[in-house]
């Protein structure tokens, strides 16, 4: 049964998500057009292994879903609008300004 995830979660869901490049570039592809997952292993210049667990990743964060098509699975955003939001991620991490970063972040691992 789906449920709907509280708003705290949801968003340590999408960073859990975000804090991988490969998981990063796979969602950007999928935001481009649905795919299969050898195109994108192919695509991405990844192992299809290594990004089959990454799917698992995302499909457990509710980011992405499976459409069966004949026998093969389709890729795709759980939702359209995760793709205007990494659009708008985007755009404002862009906006920062290039030198500056936590002055914690040797310590704390962020930015």
């Amino acid at each position: 049964m789906l449920t709907v995830a509280p708003e705290i979660e949801v968003l340590v869901r999408f960073g859990r998500a975000l804090a991988d490049p490969i998981r990063c570039r796979i969602l950007l592809a999928l935001r481009e057009a649905p795919a299969y997952p050898a195109d994108l292993a192919d695509a991405l210049g990844v192992s299809r292994t290594r990004l089959s667990n990454h799917l698992a990743c995302l499909r457990d964060c509710g980011l992405v879903v499976t459409v069966p098509d004949g026998r093969r699975t389709r890729y795709e955003l759980a939702d359209e609008r995760l793709g205007h939001a990494l659009d708008d991620l985007r755009t404002a991490v862009v906006a920062v300004e290039s030198d500056r970063t936590c002055a914690e972040a040797d310590d704390k691992g962020c930015c």
